[in-house]
């Protein structure tokens, strides 16, 4: 990894809106790139600009722009959709046919750059006690509001949560906000385990050292509704199938380093346990920020570490590594 310095983006369409990027989060699939080159298919080609969690100041706006003007701070939807597609139609842009996604090979240069240029659709301007971090952290936090509202209803229910990274986190928050009674969550992290027990979590557990399984049903004989899979690795997976009650629902939002999973079919078919995979998420920004204005969802204690621009690379190796406790590295632009 290296800082370039290359020709400052500008505003080509009357409806872009060129941005003064403030904070950009390090996520999961970026330490994907940043460690295989690839998420499946997905291959970099470098040099490639990742990124796609941040938020920014508006510098200049195009002259049909009207949802944001300069000044203002704005949260930013990643995933530009055509707005035509059968997708699009049917309410499903975030798996538009022609879809752009930030820091995604092949589709659109990351945000981990000074300046950015984005459409007006994508750019939403935050209230005024809310800051440039919470703004960036507004991205993972709506794909667990996505994945808590797929997983309705919740309220009452009891849930585990497999990975106590940001994603499990921002899902361990929405799901409290949306009623769940009892939560069980993993991670092979005693330090992410520790966070999750502060801000959300009934228990915890680590599988290096507990049975997960047993000790999760001795408290649950019924066993859970709803297990949402944030890890993507094989072992939670079977976890998962153990820990679920005839009908309940498996989420799967973990990305797996690995081209194929399984299951173990005789199980997950007797239990007649719904399998729902979760694309990111979907329209899911706008109340996700509106909850965040009120004080419904508080994930602030997920930034952990931050880091100036010209420490990115330090920042990549520390959540790459699992190092210091870090859950969410935020690249702060001010520093």
């Amino acid at each position: 990894m290296e800082l370039r310095e290359i020709p400052a983006p500008e505003i080509k369409s009357p409806h872009d809106v060129l941005l003064k990027i403030t904070a950009v989060g390090v996520c999961g699939s970026d330490i994907h790139y940043y460690k295989t080159g690839k998420i499946g298919s997905q291959v970099v080609e470098y040099p490639f600009t990742v990124g796609h969690e941040c938020a920014g100041v508006v510098e200049k706006v195009g002259a049909s722009v009207k949802r944001v003007a300069p000044g203002d701070l704005v949260a930013i939807e990643p995933a530009m959709s055509c707005g035509q597609c059968d997708q699009c139609c049917s309410g499903r842009p975030h798996t538009c046919r022609r879809l752009k996604f930030l820091g995604c090979p092949g589709q659109a240069e990351g945000c981990l750059a000074e300046y950015l240029v984005m459409p007006e659709q994508c750019c939403f301007p935050v209230g005024k006690n809310m800051n440039a971090g919470q703004a960036a952290l507004s991205e993972p936090l709506a794909i667990g509001f996505y994945a808590a509202k797929k997983a309705q209803p919740l309220k009452g229910a009891g849930i585990a949560i497999l990975g106590c990274g940001p994603i499990g986190l921002s899902v361990m928050v929405c799901a409290r906000a949306f009623g769940a009674a009892r939560i069980f969550a993993t991670d092979l992290i005693n330090e992410r385990l520790e966070v999750a027990g502060k801000n959300g979590a009934d228990w915890r557990g680590n599988p290096e050292g507990q049975n997960i399984v047993e000790q999760i049903s001795q408290q649950r004989p019924l066993l859970l509704d709803t297990v949402f899979e944030c890890c993507g690795k094989q072992e939670a997976l079977d976890q998962a199938i153990e820990l679920l009650k005839p009908g309940g629902k498996l989420m799967l939002l973990g990305i797996p380093e690995t081209d194929k999973i399984s299951f173990v079919i005789d199980k997950a078919r007797r239990k007649e346990i719904c399998i729902q995979n979760v694309r990111r998420q979907c329209e899911c920004l706008q109340p996700t920020l509106s909850l965040m204005e009120k004080g419904r969802l508080n994930a602030d204690f997920m930034i952990t570490h931050r880091f100036g621009l010209a420490k990115t690379k330090e920042a990549f190796d520390l959540v790459a590594g699992y190092a210091d406790g870090v859950v969410k590295a935020m690249i702060d632009f001010s520093r």
